[in-house]
């Protein structure tokens, strides 16, 4: 039998580098040697599945750019822009980064802004409203006033699961964020913000003893002091299938997501889930796209992610999640049964040789031109050893998806099917489920 040409690949020969200062902020580089540029990136242990308040991580990842110890608000990005550099953040269920990518002979510059702002950000009243305003604004794009808005990542999760940390949108409302106070910010920012509760990535165009020399100078100076316990995540396995229905006043056809407990991340059943997704959903020869879209004219489009957020993306609990959007004489719950349907094929006979091949091949694709902007590839470096203790998986996922074999992908589909599902449906606003 033959293995995937892509197995073939050798071994990366670039290395992760790591330190850990004595306030307990830890570094891992990944250099390339010759890059003009570098990519720098701080994970903090914090993101929805830590607040009380909902969408308060997300708030404070706003907050987080109204000034520092020594600047004022903005100017960390005027700082970034007029050397060239692009930055931007992101607040995930398990984590919160912050990212840029600069010329290299800028690094100090940008090791300078963020350990000034790990230090002391600039937290008043104004900022928390103005901000609060801002997150408003962007619930109302994204969720509130577009079709299918926050389908099915932040709606799954209150079928799939019981518990708040587990269940909220992470978004909140406006009313609730504007009332936050800064006491409540400051007590926020001392809990989670600490050096023994981030990791510090940088990799491009930076040698490993001059980052950890300019770390170092520029983080060593933060004061250690200690982070609130990772929250408690864990729940049971549903004991009986949940179906909820929902309507969306925007959605112009019905749609619906089936999610189930994933294997927990570093098992070999986790990246055998996601290959088994790839093979599920991704690309046009993907069976739940011949099935559902081409042969029984059940979806106008179907797919299958391995992870609310993507893969590797959170700690566990996580889900595995197949979603589509109806065709206008299907009902969510006929799609549902013929996505477990396509399922459960995939879990008595595994893929074919060749069809595992394609997806372990746009799996490699996807990461490689994932990856590639330095700037992600920092945040994908801290978020990866922050979550795992796995910073190597930036460079070894492709060859560990090729590892991955038929057999194991049955497995996986098998462990799936063979899980209680969370069925989410989504109708259009006035009209009821066929």
């Amino acid at each position: 039998m033959t293995a995937p040409a892509a197995a073939a690949r050798p071994a990366a020969t670039a290395e992760v580098h790591r330190h850990r200062l004595a306030n307990g902020l830890r570094l891992v580089v990944l250099p390339d040697p010759g890059s003009p540029a570098v990519g720098l990136a701080v994970a903090y242990g914090v993101g929805y599945r830590s607040e009380s308040r909902s969408g308060f991580a997300h708030l404070f990842e706003h907050l987080m750019f109204q000034g520092s110890a020594r600047l004022g608000p903005q100017e960390h990005a005027r700082h970034v822009q007029a050397n060239g550099g692009v930055f931007n953040a992101t607040t995930h269920r398990d984590h919160t980064s912050y990212f840029q990518a600069m010329p290299a002979e800028a690094l100090e510059l940008g090791l300078f802004l963020e350990a000034d702002r790990m230090r002391a950000p600039r937290i008043t009243p104004e900022a928390i409203a103005t901000q609060a305003s801002v997150v408003a604004e962007e619930i109302r794009r994204t969720v509130t006033n577009r079709p299918y808005g926050g389908f099915p990542t932040f709606q799954l999760p209150q079928v799939l699961f019981d518990s708040f940390a587990n269940t909220h949108d992470g978004y909140g409302d406006h009313a609730s964020l504007a009332a936050a106070t800064v006491a409540e910010c400051t007590d926020f920012f001392a809990r989670h913000y600490a050096p023994g509760n981030a990791v510090l990535a940088l990799c491009g165009g930076v040698d490993p003893r001059e980052a950890v020399e300019l770390a170092e100078r520029h983080f060593g100076t933060v004061p250690a002091r200690t982070a609130a316990a990772p929250p408690d995540l864990a729940e049971p396995q549903l004991a009986v299938p949940r179906v909820l229905e929902r309507t969306d006043r925007l959605a112009p056809l019905p749609a619906v997501a089936v999610g189930r407990r994933m294997p927990p991340p570093g098992t070999p059943g986790h990246l055998a889930a996601v290959v088994a997704a790839a093979v599920l959903g991704d690309g046009e020869s993907s069976r739940l796209r011949r099935t559902l879209v081409r042969e029984r004219r059940l979806a106008t489009q179907v797919a299958a992610v391995a992870g609310l957020s993507g893969p590797f993306d959170s700690r566990d609990p996580d889900a595995f999640l197949v979603n589509a959007v109806c065709t206008p004489d299907a009902s969510p719950r006929r799609t549902a049964r013929a996505a477990d349907e396509v399922l459960t094929d995939l879990a008595a006979q595994g893929p074919a040789e060749d069809e595992l091949r394609r997806a372990v091949r746009r799996l490699q694709t996807a990461w490689y031109a994932d990856t590639d902007p330095v700037g992600v590839r920092a945040r994908r470096l801290a978020g990866y050893e922050l979550l795992h203790g796995d910073g190597e998986l930036v460079l070894d996922a492709p060859r560990r998806f090729a590892a991955v074999t038929a057999e194991d992908v049955r497995r996986a589909a098998a462990d799936l099917a063979g899980r209680h599902p969370a069925v989410l449906q989504l109708v259009p606003e006035r009209k009821a489920d066929r």
